[in-house]
């Protein structure tokens, strides 16, 4: 029996933004701050219950310390700054961030979200260097846990677009994807099977380039933590040899997620449904561009396994948790969670092998402003798969 016991630490691109978020009632709420100056006996000299939204910029700097399996410890230093156009009720941000590791490994995110005035554009700039080693297992979801692969690469992912207010929470548009893998290689080259990956499905480079189109509702008050609302993001993405991509091929994400006060209308408590399905329409991805456990856009799909673990043309994904306050505050809170995924070579394959995973998780509130909690989770998954979660910011 397989044992992947490893820790992932991530940092979501609105959670650093401080008493910027309007419309949360925080009076009676507590969180970090107001215990740290409790316990030190310092006088606030503004009240962290009564800062005023309306202080348009707001910079926060967040050193921390991460540990992953595959980056052993890590040093972060994080940049956010947040604020309000005129006119919006949406949180624009500029995110960046540089992380070290014990492994001189690297990952540098420059994330801009911007909302112009009353909302009529949202302009997406999602960019990445990453220098670091992955794991492969192969293709599907039969493949065997104690024959992982250690590869490495050095990506640019370059994802930018536009989304024009089509009607109320409604919103489409265009824009260009870019990702390029290259200096691919394996760490242990020695096997046979390993060269074999290397030449046949990965090879020392890989590019994807072409043109996207969006669709999104969202009606969530909150982007941050919801507590109700539906968020349902669609974006199709072709890939096109003479824009420089390699090779042609068409793909389809369907993220929708729903948000429940639970058990009744007027609980602070939240049942959260995640359903995020990955689909290859035409064509084949590039191999470090399949749909792969780990690998969406904030790295936290498939609590309970190491990211990597699963791989394929299509990976059709369902999550559900429930958010639970521990004390009347609002500062502690715990979550419980099960997702399930499945990975297929072909839309027209049954759905025979279904990987699941499930765990519980404790939550302290940082920002009662925006709702940002940090949390810390373990989760379970098949073979005795398991491992620690951190993050800044809910999952979903």
């Amino acid at each position: 029996m397989n044992v992947c016991a490893h820790s992932q630490t991530t940092f979501n691109s609105s959670a650093a933004v401080r008493s910027v978020y309007k419309g949360v009632d925080s009076s009676l709420e507590r969180d970090l701050v107001d215990v740290t100056h409790k316990l030190f006996h310092k006088k606030h000299t503004e009240d962290s219950s009564n800062i005023r939204p309306e202080h348009k910029y707001n910079l926060a700097i967040v050193p921390a310390v991460g540990y992953t399996l595959q980056t052993g410890f890590a040093g972060i230093i994080s940049a956010n700054v947040g604020y309000f156009n005129n006119g919006s009720n949406k949180i624009s941000s500029i995110t960046t961030s540089v992380t070290y590791s014990q492994y001189q490994q690297t990952i540098v995110p420059l994330v801009i979200d911007i909302w112009t005035k009353n909302d009529k554009f949202n302009i997406v700039s999602d960019n990445r260097f990453i220098d670091y080693p992955s794991s492969i297992y192969g293709l599907g979801g039969r493949t065997d846990p104690n024959k992982g692969h250690t590869i490495d690469f050095i990506g640019l992912k370059l994802h930018e677009s536009v989304l024009m207010t089509v009607g109320k929470n409604i919103y489409a548009g265009i824009g260009y994807y870019y990702d390029q893998f290259w200096n691919i290689r394996a760490l242990n080259p020695a096997t046979r099977r390993i060269n074999t990956i290397i030449t046949n499905e990965l090879g020392h480079y890989e590019i994807a380039s072409g043109p996207v189109l969006k669709f999104l509702y969202d009606n969530r008050e909150n982007q941050i933590n919801p507590s109700q609302g539906l968020y349902a993001n669609f974006v199709w993405r072709n890939s096109m040899e003479w824009m420089g991509g390699n090779p042609n091929y068409q793909s389809l994400l369907v993220d929708v997620r729903k948000y429940l006060p639970f058990p009744h209308k007027y609980s602070k408590n939240t049942l959260a449904l995640w359903s995020y399905n990955w689909l290859t329409v035409a064509g084949t991805p590039p191999y470090l561009l399949l749909p792969s456990t780990g690998w969406d856009d904030q790295y936290n799909t498939g609590r309970g396994y190491i990211q990597g673990r699963f791989r394929g043309k299509n990976m059709v994904y369902l999550e559900g948790e429930y958010r639970y306050r521990i004390t009347r505050n609002g500062l502690i809170g715990g979550v419980v969670f099960a997702n399930v995924e499945n990975f297929s070579g072909d839309l027209s394959q049954q759905y025979n092998t279904l990987l699941p995973g499930y765990g519980l998780g404790i939550r302290v509130k940082l920002n009662k402003h925006s709702g940002t909690n940090l949390c810390v989770d373990y989760g379970f998954g098949k073979n005795g798969s398991g491992g620690f979660y951190v993050n800044i910011g809910e999952v979903f």
